[in-house]
């Protein structure tokens, strides 16, 4: 079975260490600027009592030029406030997807097939956000309601202490309402997420088949699946917005019957000649203050219950080892030799019998070997063993004499090239594409291979021949070019091993029987591991395994197998039947 590194924990807290800096001074800006803000109301009732009442324009004029510079300030604290948060959000944001990028692209396929492409597409973008999200809120909005707060309280009760009654009775029922609302919607964020992932998934796969929605005419039908995903997620979304949506007007309730209070309380002080109208007027901007940072607080905590789901998705991507973990062994016995000893295999997570079982095969340097069998004979399989795509269950697969579990694995796919049997390709020029698979080939190695895999006939008819762009995943090539340019593309690694899965299905037999003596003749030395599906394309290999569920049944040349094996020859006299007339169909 395939090894696994104990799960280690990661903390996001590590990625705001780079910006360690800016996380302590914004506090202490948000601190500046409460403190400013918490001045104004008394200064306020200093310009009612002493100036208005008092007919002192002198105070109005001190006092209010005081106020304007400490607005002034503060308004300069509340921008570094944000500056600060931001560059640490943004910076901690960034170095989250780049790791979490990183370690998607080294997970194993089992990984990335659990995962799912909507799910990883959604906490790379949405999660990730999210959380770069709430940790702005938490050097601005988790500094600013608990200062706001503590510190309204204080002045409000420094100017008399009854009104202390109404927040006695005010601020618990806030936090009691904030507490068994957000109790109920924390779950939801988890379900909305999930869904949102259903929505990516079902993006993902109408984009890239496209051509095969237009093609079965299923447009409609793949509407309805997107719409019936977008609906749920956006059913999911609604109830938990409904639910939070509640909290504001309770609260503003809330915080208006405390101000009438406020009010009430203050005049029947001022009635006594026990407070001021100004003062009335400070204390009721504090209770506003006090009642309004408690509302941020249930936002804080909206944004915990979102923030924390969001974390547990991007942490289970983080904290995924590779399955398929790199041995230490760089060099071999010899070049290019494959040899697979009882080797047992079944895909992670499926029951049943296995994909392949007892499979017994010697490849020496230099030789062409083909594997043929019916759809779901195990063909690919065998082949994603030998670059460790998946791990053999039971038994050694060796390369070059070692076994591919002791092989550094980035050494071990140095020596191989790959044409996969869906030819993937990116957006750039057709000489990036080839250079992809050597980054410092030069422009004459680049054209050298494209003859050799017969595409620099097709790529030179182009307007810009090499410096053609290739639209996004090759969809302005036709098949037999995608494959014929993903074939150079391997072979200009000069690999020591080179397996085509299926890779000329879409070409012609006369251009792929130009292609095999092409390879023949430039190749000499290199294994060559072919798949194939029509016969004509492999009888000249030197040997040829015919695989049938799962197992080698036969292994030998054309001439003998055609006498020995039975399969062998059903699929060559019903593919050379089809041939005669003219029915032979291409991949």
């Amino acid at each position: 079975m395939s090894s696994q590194k104990t799960k280690s924990k990661v903390k996001l807290t590590r990625y705001l260490k780079p910006y360690l800096l800016f996380t302590i001074i914004s506090p202490i800006f948000m601190v500046g600027e409460v403190m400013i803000d918490l001045m104004q109301p008394k200064l306020m009732s200093k310009i009612v009592n002493n100036g208005v009442l008092g007919n002192d324009m002198g105070v109005i004029i001190s006092t209010g030029i005081q106020m304007l510079i400490l607005v002034a300030f503060g308004g300069f604290m509340g921008i570094m406030c944000a500056w600060t948060a931001s560059v640490a959000s943004q910076g901690f944001g960034n170095d989250v997807r780049v790791e979490a990028f990183d370690r998607v692209m080294h997970l194993s396929l089992e990984q990335t097939d659990k995962f799912t492409t909507g799910s990883l597409v959604t906490r790379l973008t949405n999660d990730i956000t999210t959380l770069q999200d709430f940790v702005a809120m938490v050097l601005r909005m988790f500094v600013r309601a608990p200062i706001s707060l503590i510190g309204g309280l204080i002045m409000c009760l420094s100017l008399n202490v009854n009104f202390g009654y109404v927040m006695i009775f005010s601020i618990p029922v806030m936090l009691v309402v904030c507490g068994v609302i957000l109790f109920k919607a924390n779950p939801m964020f988890s379900a909305v997420q999930k869904k949102l992932d259903k929505v990516n998934s079902v993006v993902q796969e109408n984009v890239s088949g496209a051509r095969v929605i237009k093609a079965y005419t299923r447009e409609d039908y793949e509407i309805n699946r997107f719409g019936e995903a977008n609906t749920d997620f956006k059913n999911t979304s609604m109830r938990v917005l409904k639910l939070m949506a509640s909290i504001g007007p309770i609260l503003m309730i809330v915080m208006n019957l405390s101000t009438l209070a406020i009010i009430y309380i203050g005049g029947l002080q001022i009635e006594a000649k026990a407070m001021n109208v100004g003062d009335v007027m400070a204390a009721t901007t504090y209770i506003t203050n006090v009642l309004m940072s408690i509302m941020m607080v249930s936002m804080m905590a909206q944004q915990i219950s979102r923030g924390k789901a969001s974390a547990d998705r991007v942490k289970a991507v983080l904290e995924a080892n590779p399955v398929i973990i790199s041995g230490t062994n760089d060099t071999g016995i010899s070049q290019g030799t494959v040899e697979f000893k009882k080797v047992n295999f079944r895909y992670p997570g499926t029951h049943g019998n296995n994909v392949l079982s007892d499979i017994n095969l010697k490849v020496n340097k230099g030789e062409t070997i083909a594997i043929i069998g019916s759809t779901g004979s195990g063909k690919s399989s065998l082949v994603n063993l030998i670059t460790r795509f998946y791990d053999a269950d039971s038994g050694e697969v060796i390369v070059d004499g070692v076994n591919v579990r002791d092989w550094d694995i980035e050494q071990l796919r140095k020596k191989i090239g790959f044409v996969l049997q869906k030819s993937e390709l990116f957006s750039g020029t057709v000489a990036d594409n080839i250079r992809w698979g050597r980054p410092d080939a030069t422009d004459e190695e680049i054209k050298k291979v494209a003859e050799i895999a017969q595409a620099d006939e097709f790529i030179s008819s182009f307007t810009d021949g090499y410096n053609t762009i290739i639209a996004e995943k090759g969809t302005s090539l036709s098949g037999g070019q995608k494959q014929r340019v993903s074939i150079a593309r391997a072979v200009i690694r000069k690999p020591e091993i080179i397996i085509f899965d299926d890779s000329t299905s879409a070409l012609d037999l006369g251009t792929e029987a130009k292609l095999q003596k092409s390879l023949r003749e430039n190749l000499k030395g290199t294994t060559i591991i072919i798949i194939a599906q029509r016969i004509a394309s492999i009888m000249s290999a030197d040997k040829i395994a015919v695989i049938e569920n799962g197992t080698i049944t036969a292994f030998d040349n054309h001439e003998n197998l055609m006498k020995t094996s039975a399969t062998y020859r059903d699929i060559y006299s019903s593919q050379m039947k089809s041939n005669e007339n003219g029915g032979v169909i291409n991949g």
